[in-house]
């Protein structure tokens, strides 16, 4: 509609224009050496159209010759520049691909085409470290780092190279550079943390830590979590630094942070509680092991809390475990521990009380069935059901213990690294992986028939049972 009024008004004006003219045709006169011409005004008007608009043709054309050799080259050289960025791409899907041929011949060819070496160099290095040629991608990496912007790209690529080859120091430095190119950039800040706590620098990883958090890379819950290990961390170098003195004081207050932002941390507690005892501090000690096993019960809870109870006697020790345990009576390690310190104070009854509630269900675990063992055998000096005992224990599952969450490594005692992967806080207390144990149907168990007819089936040497 717009643009049929438009139309529209441009014909009224024209006509318009035309009768006007017609009506007032006027006339014009020149003289210009010796000649004379006269004619209306309309016939003026059309011929100074006519030459205008030959003026503006023949300056187009005058443009066009001009200009096509210029426009001939731009059209080329896009040209080239489309090859390229073709070229271009499809080495960067070769190298996502895996072909390393492919894509360094592509890098070759984008070179050519696009002659902006920062546009390629990223790809002829990634070829080459799958290539295996590692010495040909460091002398590119190190060429990006030349240039402001592909300087952090390089920086990465060298930092891949360093952790490859196993030099973390090398790798620290290279972190650190590329953390000051992009300090908000969250695989730089997490590689660099990383780093950090490998070469054991727990003060620089906490301050990297701080930066997590404080970019938003990290949430609260892991950034308390962190700062709890590496305060723990600290405090354990403390205390090796000097058994007394400034150097203990140090070791308790890192301790004593590491708990407030975990307190559910069992290394930390046990390490504060063992301080605290030492020094005398027992009621201390004994408070905040008996929070963190109301929160999460942990087997290594239990010797530094009879530590901190002072407990020296069978009897002590089962009195002060009964005290820990009623914070969480009816969790499993409740149980085992009562069932444990009953057994050493020879309170069978005890014993067997927290024993069987323990190993209630179709599968106890192994360590409840070698106290059962231990339990018929010094109660009743019944050996038949002791073998019985080791045979479950045998045919159960794996202990709990401190399980690496990223390549599975199981060991005693937690550490903040791990020594198989190097991953940084990744033990957790579980039951390690293994192949799942079959139901008693199909793998022949048959502890219910009558001993008559189960002594063959457990007259086992000792030995095996064990090794079992």
């Amino acid at each position: 509609m717009p643009r049929a009024v438009l139309y529209f008004a441009i014909v009224g004006l024209a006509v318009w224009g035309a009768v006007l003219l017609a009506d007032h045709p006027g006339a014009v006169t020149l003289q210009w050496s010796g000649w004379r011409v006269d004619t209306s005004f309309a016939v003026l008007l059309v011929i100074v159209a006519v030459i205008a608009a030959l003026t503006a043709l023949v300056y187009r054309a005058w443009l066009f010759f001009r200009r096509a050799p210029a426009r001939l080259k731009w059209a080329w050289q896009a040209k080239r520049r489309q090859k390229g960025y073709q070229a271009l791409t499809r080495g960067m899907v070769a190298v996502a691909a895996g072909d390393a041929d492919e894509a360094r011949r592509q890098a070759r060819r984008a070179d050519v085409l696009l002659d902006e070496p920062p546009l390629t160099m990223l790809v002829s290095a990634q070829a080459a470290q799958m290539n295996g040629d590692d010495k040909a991608a460091e002398k590119f990496f190190t060429a990006m780092t030349g240039r402001p912007e592909t300087e952090f790209l390089g920086v990465r690529g060298l930092m891949t190279q360093a952790m490859k080859r196993g030099d973390t120091s090398d790798a620290l430095g290279l972190a650190r550079r590329a953390y000051r190119l992009k300090p908000k950039s969250a695989w730089v800040a997490s590689r660099m943390f990383d780093l950090q706590a490998r070469e054991g620098l727990w003060l620089d990883a906490r301050v990297t830590c701080d930066d997590l958090a404080r970019h938003r890379l990290i949430d609260d819950a892991e950034a308390r979590r962190r700062k709890a290990v590496l305060n723990y961390q600290l405090g354990v170098e403390a205390e090796r630094a000097s058994a007394q003195g400034d150097a203990q004081e140090d070791a308790i207050e890192y301790l004593r942070e590491a708990r407030k932002q975990a307190p559910d941390f069992t290394p930390a507690v046990v390490a504060l509680a063992r301080l605290w005892s030492a020094r005398g501090k027992h009621r201390k000690a004994a408070a905040i092991i008996e929070d963190a096993w109301a929160a999460d019960p942990h087997p290594d809870l239990v010797e530094s809390y009879l530590t901190a109870r002072e407990a020296t006697s069978a009897i002590d020790r089962v009195r002060a475990t009964q005290r820990l345990a009623k914070r969480h009576p009816d969790h499993i390690e409740s149980l085992i521990a009562l069932g444990r310190v009953s057994l050493e104070a020879r309170l069978w009854g005890e014993a067997r009380r927290y024993l069987e509630s323990a190993a209630a269900g179709a599968r106890p675990p192994a360590r409840v069935c070698r106290m059962m063992a231990e339990l018929e055998e010094s109660e009743t000096g019944d050996g038949m059901r002791a073998r019985e005992w080791l045979m479950r224990a045998s045919l159960a599952g794996a202990d709990p213990a401190w399980v690496c969450d990223d390549c599975g490594n199981t060991v005693g005692a937690w550490s903040a690294l791990c020594g198989k992967c190097g991953a940084f806080d990744g033990f957790v207390w579980r039951v390690p992986p293994s192949v799942a144990a079959l139901p008693a149907s199909e793998r022949g168990d048959t502890p219910a028939l009558p001993a008559s007819e189960r002594s063959e089936t457990l007259a086992l040497p000792s030995a095996d049972v064990k090794a079992g």
